[in-house]
């Protein structure tokens, strides 16, 4: 009777190829459950593997969590350049940075709620420290070499050569910045506003990086 198992366990690959067929799984069960799917026995399976297998390229289910989110926030910053990116034709040096900043925020709300398991993922996996590194960060990054924090800070940065963000005014303003957008995407994925329509949340995003933006621009009372 021929076998119709349509998953059969692979006993070899090809140099490489487990590596990446066992992220691709773990990025998937990310992307279908957050962080807390991702299982490195379910990966395995979905590898067509052994568990035993996966060791020799994910040593524990943590090293496997730390590349999926890294993963993640590759995915996230390639959204965020994608805002920028929509910017660039603009000839006005000061709109295009004012837009370029409410890019980063536009874009990953966007993500948030269009990848709610890697947006989890991408925070959720570790603590998340902009000043330590882990072995995966480096895959981290989107097109233009940057992660998600550093397109935050390399847009503040344009605000400040523009001449729109007093240079007394730029450190820590990133900061200010990351936590009313990632307030904002935390109470639409889990919050009073998970029931609020794609309309209500992209009105309620766009009010919120403006109100960001005029905040960190205002001149002192």
């Amino acid at each position: 009777m021929p076998n119709e198992d349509p998953s059969p366990v692979r006993s070899t690959y090809r140099h490489g190829d487990l590596r990446r067929a066992l992220l691709d799984a773990g990025v998937a069960l990310a992307r279908e459950g957050g962080p807390g799917a991702v299982v490195l026995r379910e990966a395995t399976r979905r590898a067509g593997v052994v568990p035993n297998a996966a060791y020799r390229h994910f040593q524990s289910h943590q090293v496997l969590l730390e590349a999926v989110r890294a993963v993640a926030l590759c995915e996230l910053a390639r959204a965020i350049e994608a805002e920028i990116d929509a910017t660039r034709r603009m000839r006005d040096p000061r709109r295009r940075a004012r837009a370029a900043f409410c890019g980063v925020g536009l874009g990953y709300l966007r993500f948030a709620r269009r990848e709610p398991g890697l947006f989890r993922t991408a925070f959720a996996a570790r603590p998340f420290d902009v000043n330590e590194r882990a072995p995966h960060d480096g895959a981290a990054r989107g097109a233009s070499g940057m992660d998600p924090f550093e397109l935050l800070c390399h847009t503040l940065d344009g605000m400040v050569d523009a001449g729109l963000l007093p240079p007394a005014r730029r450190p820590g303003a990133e900061f200010l910045a990351w936590s009313a957008v990632h307030g904002m995407a935390m109470l639409v994925l889990d919050g009073p506003l998970r029931g609020l329509g794609e309309a209500g949340c992209q009105a309620l995003a766009e009010r919120l990086v403006a109100m960001v933006e005029q905040g960190l621009l205002a001149e002192k009372a």
